[in-house]
């Protein structure tokens, strides 16, 4: 089989619960792309298991770096050089795959490129089939971050507002657990919040100044609405509540980047 050419990037991702390997080029076009999630293995504890996360890591890069090789009809001598993600994100996870970047850099003699996790997901925003080209406004929520940036060029990004407590994904996590919900809670939160009414409770959305979030005082009016329910009653209204909590946090969300985009 013929390689696909040069260069090709070899990007790993170990900064939480997923293992991931992907063949880029430099033109932004995703040759492959493979992800290996610890959710099901977590979701015994309710949560990311740092330790537990760290181990799975260690079991999965090798395999996901060769079915991204395969899925991408290229073998490490097509590869220019390797991406690895260095940060933010749980520091024995994020070893595991910087220490399998570096082997693989130093075994074929490729440059190493380490890569802030934020800004990766803003790159992201740069890859094919549908590239967007700045400046624009974006809204960056992911798991622990939720801030709005202005993004200039590739290369000039700031940040206009941030999180002053809990990101989005925070609140999303600890409303699921107020709730009674499962593991990933973000995802069990928006599934049962489509049979709910988003109207029926009226959730606050924190006044802060300038661009900046809060999400601490949402999840407290979460707990005092839920708190003094009896086990019927919060089954009763369970779908309300997580629709109108979710509401309360889209709406945050929105709100901010319409304000940053009229700026």
């Amino acid at each position: 089989m013929e390689g696909p050419g040069r260069p090709l990037i070899l990007g790993l991702e170990t900064s939480c619960d997923e293992s991931a390997a992907a063949l880029v080029t430099e033109e932004g076009e995703i040759r492959a792309n493979v992800v290996s999630s610890q959710a099901d293995l977590h979701a015994r504890y309710g949560g990311v298991v740092p330790e537990v996360a760290s181990r799975r890591h260690l079991e999965l890069v090798a395999p996901v770096v060769r079915d991204a090789l395969d899925e991408g009809g290229a073998t490490l001598a097509d590869v220019d050089r390797v991406a690895v993600t260095q940060g933010p994100g749980l520091v024995g996870a994020l070893l595991v795959g910087i220490a399998a970047a570096k082997a693989i850099a130093w075994s074929r003699r490729l440059p190493l490129v380490p890569v802030d996790h934020l800004r990766g997901h803003v790159a992201s925003l740069y890859l094919e089939p549908d590239p967007l080209e700045p400046p624009f406004v974006c809204l960056l929520a992911s798991g622990g971050h939720t801030m709005v940036l202005d993004v200039r060029s590739h290369e000039d990004e700031t940040v206009l507002g941030t999180t002053l407590d809990d990101a989005a994904g925070e609140a999303f996590d600890k409303g699921a657990r107020l709730l009674g919900l499962g593991y990933p809670g973000g995802r069990e939160l928006d599934l049962l919040a489509r049979d709910g009414d988003s109207e029926a409770y009226d959730f606050p959305v924190a006044r802060v100044p300038g661009l900046d979030f809060s999400f601490s005082g949402l999840k407290t009016a979460l707990l005092y609405a839920t708190r003094d329910l009896s086990a019927d009653e919060l089954a009763a209204r369970r779908a309300d509540l997580a629709a109108s909590y979710q509401h309360a946090i889209v709406r945050a969300l929105v709100g901010r980047v319409r304000e940053a985009a009229g700026s």
